[in-house]
C-alpha cells in the first residue's frame, strides 16, 4: 500500500521512459504499439499527477526538463533492475540446479550409466554430482539429495531404502577359468583376494564378515591387494588380479556384459544397503522432486526386471 500511495501507475512510467529515451512521442508510440496521441495523454496525465513539467515541447519534438532527466534516470534504472531480476528468475525456472551427494562407487557404477535417461527427460535440470569415498551418514548440507550406503538402516526420518545389501565374490571370467570355480566357501581362501580398506567403505561388508556369514573362519593373513577406492578394486578384478566382493546394484551391469562373473553360491544378504535422504525435505524444489521420482521409478523397474 505504501508504494501504491506514493508512486504513479507503472504503465504511465513505462510510457514516460520510452518517450524520454526516444525524445519522441511518435517513436515511443511505435515501440509500445499505440498511438502518438495516447502517449501524449499518458505523459500529460503523469505531469499533472506529479505536478511537474517533464518535457519541453519544441519544434518537431520534445526535450527533457531537469526534472524529466532525473525521473528518467530513476525509472530506467528501476525497470532495468526489474527486468534483470525477472530474467534471472525465469532462467532458474528453466534451468534448475540439482546437487546429488553420493559415494564414488554408486556414482560410477549405477548413477552415471543411467543419468543420461534423467537428463533426456528433464533437460531443464542442471545436475551436480558430489562424491566421497563413502561412509554411513553421508548427508552434506548443501546437497538436495543424498544417496548413501549404511550398514544398518538409518534412524533419520524420511530415509528410504533404494537397494538392499547383497554381497557376493566376483572375478574376471579368465581368472575363474584359470583357477576353477570354488565348490565350498573355504576354497575362497585359496584364491587371491582383493579387499577394500575398512575406513574406505565404512559399513560395507568385508571378507571376514562374508566368510563368517558362510561359516568359515577367515585367515589372519591380509588379502593379496588392498585398496582405498572401490573403483580401483573393480579395475583389478576386471584385469584378473584377484577375487573381490561385489555389491548387487553396483556390479550388475558388469556381470550382465560378461566382464565379471558373480559367484552367487556365496551370496550374503544384510540389513544394510543404499538409502535415499533429503537434507532439506520441506524445501519445494521441482528439480529434486523430478529426480526422486525418476530414481524410485528406475529402481522399481530394475527390481521387477530382475525378479522376472
Amino acid at each position: 500500500m505504501v508504494f501504491a500511495e506514493r508512486l504513479p501507475a507503472l504503465q504511465s512510467l513505462i510510457v514516460f521512459e520510452a518517450a524520454a529515451r526516444h525524445l519522441s512521442f511518435t517513436a515511443a508510440a511505435r515501440e509500445l504499439g499505440t498511438t502518438q496521441s495516447a502517449v501524449s495523454q499518458q505523459v500529460r496525465g503523469l505531469e499533472e499527477e506529479l505536478q511537474l513539467e517533464l518535457f519541453l515541447r519544441v519544434y518537431r519534438g520534445v526535450e527533457l526538463t531537469d526534472e524529466g532527466r532525473a525521473l528518467h534516470h530513476a525509472v530506467e534504472e528501476g525497470l532495468h533492475r526489474i527486468a534483470g531480476t525477472l530474467e534471472q528468475l525465469q532462467y532458474r525456472r528453466q534451468h534448475q540446479r540439482l546437487t546429488v551427494a553420493t559415494d564414488f562407487a554408486f556414482a560410477a557404477y549405477w548413477l552415471m550409466p543411467r543419468l543420461p535417461d534423467f537428463r533426456s527427460r528433464y533437460p531443464e535440470v542442471d545436475v551436480r554430482i558430489m562424491t566421497s569415498q563413502g561412509g554411513d551418514g553421508l548427508q552434506p548440507k548443501d546437497a538436495d539429495v543424498a544417496i548413501s550406503f549404511c550398514g544398518t538402516p538409518p534412524t533419520q526420518r524420511g530415509a528410504r531404502r533404494l537397494f538392499a545389501e547383497e554381497v557376493f565374490p566376483i572375478c574376471s571370467p579368465a581368472l575363474l577359468e584359470r583357477l576353477g570355480a570354488p565348490q565350498k566357501a573355504d576354497q575362497l581362501l585359496t584364491m587371491p583376494l582383493l579387499s577394500l580398506r575398512a575406513e574406505s567403505g565404512a559399513g560395507w561388508l568385508e571378507w571376514k564378515d562374508l566368510l563368517q556369514h558362510l561359516g568359515v573362519e577367515p585367515k589372519s593373513d591380509d588379502p593379496v591387494l588392498t585398496f582405498d577406492n572401490y573403483t580401483l578394486l573393480i579395475q583389478a578384478a576386471l584385469a584378473g588380479q584377484g577375487v573381490g566382493l561385489g555389491w548387487g546394484t553396483l556390479v550388475d551391469d558388469l556381470i550382465d556384459r560378461g566382464l565379471l562373473v558373480a559367484l552367487r553360491d556365496f551370496t550374503v544378504h544384510t540389513r544394510g544397503g543404499y538409502f535415499l535422504r533429503e537434507p532439506r525435505p520441506r524445501e519445494p524444489v521441482n528439480a529434486k522432486r523430478h529426480f526422486v521420482h525418476w530414481l524410485l521409478q528406475t529402481r522399481t523397474t530394475e527390481i521387477e526386471e530382475n525378479d522376472d
